[in-house]
């Protein structure tokens, strides 16, 4: 990234000869890209990251569908915020009518539910491919084959997908691909919307013509070319293993802490899930509490979504999945990186363990 924040700094949209080689530039890396995530390099848009781009899907298919007499949306109650939002957004001030559908108690999606409430009016259906919570993993590629029998478009978040699992856009069947460079190594405030066909899509941002016209704005030289570089590592095969490796931590800090604390529940567990993500339900202890412990010893925790952190209420997905706010209140959410250890999950435990005999 460093020559295009320094020397190489101009922009990709000028005639000149700084221009050009930012322009060339963000070509390279759109088709490196589209190597990884095997989809065309026009159908690659650049934006500031996952929200943007989740925004972006939803509101241009609401837009474009309204036209035809379809305002309905279909999306899950165990969505990111970026998505929730976005629907309560067009609920609230254009009239779209949006329906959530609940989670298992495991976090997965009833596929008949999805027929079910598919209806002509029905415009997009957006679902979390990977979720950020729980890890708990939806059958896209089925969702996918619901929504081409009966010709609505599909938007997936595969924020947390992206970067850990291979993926090929062509193949999936989904209309809107939405994922974040900060996931996989590449800097925040970077991330793509895959676009499998821009003839209706209407723009979230109005301006230049950059991006085909398909996001106006400057683009952001360096961070495009440090989200393919970020990508690119992340898709070898050592990467790979290392996932496998995280996999491994992450099972066994579940099954030592169930040895440690009998009444400790894996919120998915039995679901397919994320290799490195784990959300446990550990009766009688606060979960912002349990947060602010660990922090104070060096441990780095959630007990929810990180865009919801200051918000002093419990996981929406937790709850939605199990109808219990005690539940939701009393689970952690524990990312699990490449450079953790046994040992640090043996440090995780015991903390856990003591703060619980504590208090």
């Amino acid at each position: 990234m460093l020559p295009w924040l320094g020397r190489t700094y101009g922009n990709p949209s000028s005639g000149h000869q700084l221009g050009r080689s930012a322009r060339k530039a963000i070509e390279e890396a759109k088709d490196a890209i589209a190597g990884v995530l095997d989809c065309s390099a026009g159908s690659i848009v650049f934006t500031s990251g996952a929200t943007e781009s989740i925004n972006t899907a939803i509101c241009s298919a609401f837009f474009s569908g309204r036209d035809h007499g379809c305002n309905h949306i279909l999306t899950t109650s165990v969505e990111h915020s970026a998505t929730i939002s976005t629907c309560r957004f067009l609920e609230n001030m254009h009239g779209a009518e949006v329906t959530y559908l609940p989670a298992s108690r495991t976090g997965e999606l009833d596929l008949a539910e999805v027929q079910r409430h598919i209806r002509a009016s029905t415009c997009v259906v957006s679902v979390i491919w990977g979720n950020n919570e729980t890890g708990v993993v939806l059958p896209a590629r089925d969702i996918a084959a619901i929504c081409r029998e009966v010709g609505v478009l599909l938007h997936l978040d595969a924020v947390q997908i992206v970067g850990k699992s291979p993926i090929s856009f062509d193949d999936l069947g989904a209309d809107f691909l939405s994922f974040s460079g900060h996931k996989f190594g590449a800097p925040k405030g970077i991330g793509g919307l895959l676009i499998r066909n821009s003839g209706d899509f209407v723009p979230l941002l109005h301006g230049g013509k950059q991006q085909n016209g398909l996001r106006a704005g400057t683009e952001n030289v360096a961070s495009i070319v440090g989200l393919a570089k970020a990508l690119a590592i992340r898709s070898t095969d050592k990467a790979q293993a290392e996932i496998l490796r995280i996999k491994k931590l992450r099972d066994e800090f579940e099954s030592r802490l169930a040895v440690r604390i009998p009444d400790v529940d894996v919120n998915g567990q039995g679901a397919i899930r994320l290799p490195n993500t784990s959300n446990v339900y550990i009766p009688g202890l606060d979960s912002d509490a349990l947060v602010t412990y660990l922090d104070q010893r060096g441990i780095c925790v959630s007990s929810g979504s990180a865009c919801l952190e200051e918000a002093i209420t419990p996981s929406h997905v937790v709850l939605s999945m199990t109808g219990s706010h005690e539940r939701a209140s009393e689970s952690v959410r524990i990312s699990f990186g490449l450079d953790n250890t046994s040992e640090e999950i043996e440090k995780l435990i015991n903390e856990i363990v003591l703060f619980r005999e504590l208090f």
